[in-house]
Order: C-alpha cells, then sequence, then structure tokens
C-alpha cells in the first residue's frame, strides 16, 4: 500500500510529543487540581519544608542561595538561549529557516514566560509570610514559580541544542550540569521562604511539558531547506528468522 511508511514518521513524531508533553501536562493539572482543591493554602509537608528553610539559614548558605537563584531571572535564562540558537544553527547551516533556527529557543523561552505569567495570574496562590523572606522582594503570586519554570526551560532549551551539536563525550557532563542547576534554582526559592514546595514542583512540570511541545518544533525548523516529510525505511522483501 503506497503512502504507508512515509507516513510513519510523522505519526512516530506525533505520539512522541504528545507523551513529551502530554505527561507533564497531565501532571500538572492534577497538581492545579489538588492545590485548588485545598484552597490554595499550603499542605503540611510544604509547611514543614518551609519551616526547616527558615530555621536553617546560616549567611554563606543564604548567599550562596541568592547568587544560584538570580539564573533562574534577567540575563542568563536568555543568554542560555541565545547560545542554544547559536549551536543549532552551527548544527544545521542549510536549515531552510536560518532566522528561526537562531532565535527560536529565545522565542521558545519568551513565549513560556507568558503562559507561566498568565496561569500564576489565574490561579493567584499567595505566597509565604513577607517574614520569611530573604531575598529581593518576588512580584506576583505563588504557583506556578516562575525561577523554576524559566531555569528548566532555559536548561532545557540548552541541553536540547548541546546534544545535538557537541561531541558525545561532553553531552552527559554538560546536562549533567545544565540539570542540577535547573533544580537548584527551584530549590533556593524554596530555601528563601519565597515559594512554597509545590510552587516549585509546578514550574519544573510546566516546563517539561513546554519543552515537549516546543523542542519538536524547534526541530522541523531546522530541517535543511528541500527536505521532505520524515520517513523510515520500507521494510524489506526478504523476512528474517524470527
Amino acid at each position: 500500500m503506497t503512502g504507508g511508511p512515509a507516513l510513519a514518521g510523522p505519526r512516530s513524531t506525533a505520539r512522541t510529543v504528545a507523551l513529551a508533553a502530554g505527561i507533564p501536562l497531565l501532571l500538572f493539572a492534577a497538581l492545579t487540581v489538588l492545590l485548588a482543591a485545598h484552597r490554595w493554602t499550603p499542605f503540611a509537608v510544604e509547611q514543614s519544608l518551609h519551616a526547616w528553610s527558615v530555621g536553617h539559614r546560616p549567611a554563606a548558605a543564604v548567599t550562596a542561595a541568592g547568587l544560584l537563584t538570580d539564573l533562574g531571572t534577567g540575563i542568563p535564562p536568555y543568554l542560555a538561549a541565545v547560545v542554544a540558537g547559536l549551536l543549532a544553527l552551527r548544527h544545521s547551516p542549510a536549515a531552510r529557516h536560518r532566522v528561526l533556527v537562531l532565535g527560536g529557543p529565545v522565542l521558545a523561552l519568551a513565549l513560556g514566560q507568558l503562559l507561566r505569567n498568565g496561569l500564576m495570574r489565574a490561579f493567584a496562590r499567595p505566597r509565604p509570610p513577607v517574614a520569611d523572606w530573604v531575598a529581593a522582594s518576588p512580584s506576583g503570586y505563588s504557583y506556578p514559580s516562575g525561577h523554576a519554570f524559566t531555569a528548566a526551560a532555559a536548561a532545557g532549551l540548552l541541553a536540547w541544542a548541546v546534544a545535538r551539536g557537541v561531541r558525545r563525550a561532553w553531552t552527559v557532563p554538560v546536562l549533567t550540569v545544565l540539570g542540577v542547576l535547573a533544580v537548584t534554582v527551584g530549590l533556593t526559592r524554596v530555601y528563601l521562604g519565597v515559594h512554597w514546595p509545590l510552587d516549585v514542583v509546578g514550574g519544573w512540570l510546566l516546563a517539561a511539558a513546554w519543552l515537549g511541545l516546543s523542542l519538536p518544533l524547534l526541530e522541523l525548523v531546522g530541517r535543511p531547506a528541500g527536505a521532505g516529510p520524515p520517513t523510515v525505511a520500507e521494510p524489506s522483501s526478504v523476512s528474517g528468522p524470527g
């Protein structure tokens, strides 16, 4: 039957996107419903973790947390997105949309932040008590955490670009560092008292879902000019054993 193998590629891609974006999105939705049912107030485990953070704040740790938390806002995330675009363009010099390849990661990060900000305003979960904050006064509501989302999204975009264009020997160490930094930025938000723990979890889940949607699009715009739809190899006319 003609056309069957040629359609397998797009279908496989659609399934991959559905899983990569759908699973974290469902988890984010479930967490949101759980928090809404609890009237957006902190759960006991959140209060315990918050109390522990408030009670364990030596000066050196607070300083380090303050420096790390800044990686999730302002210039650093967008710098990571710019580097991701440069790496992607280097890996796809014959792409049909070179401008989109270069600027795609920045655009994906910016649109993701707009989505996160809109959801935050819609949910309007209160932050922890102001007296417990040890950071510059944060803006907006608490859920989902903006720093956690932005750091995870930027790290994911850069990890994607690194995995496509850097020597394999460097891939695992670089991806590990990016993952640890993204997680650490989220944890600093709890440690500094400006977010409840589930705010950070929500930020991570939303970032994972957004990356699951964005990265396949970035792959698409990076395909060479004149390339046809993804295909799979024709099945062999001679069956092997078994």
